[in-house]
């Protein structure tokens, strides 16, 4: 047999836990260089630009003619 709960948890007790399961969406801002979403206080991932100067380089992938 399975061991069972000594004492039934209050509803604030369960709720208390649940309140962390909420999903909060990702707050985005647009890159001032090129304009797609990024984090905020992060470094854009497209183009490489930071509060309006490039702090790396991204490399472009060539596409293959076949």
């Amino acid at each position: 047999m399975t061991p069972h709960p000594k004492r039934k948890h209050s509803k604030g007790r369960r709720d208390r836990r649940r309140s962390q399961d909420a999903l909060i969406a990702a707050n985005l801002v647009t890159c001032s260089n090129c304009g797609n979403k990024r984090l905020p206080h992060v470094v854009c991932p497209n183009c490489g630009h930071f509060k309006g100067r490039e702090v790396y380089e991204v490399k472009k992938e060539k596409k293959s003619s076949e």
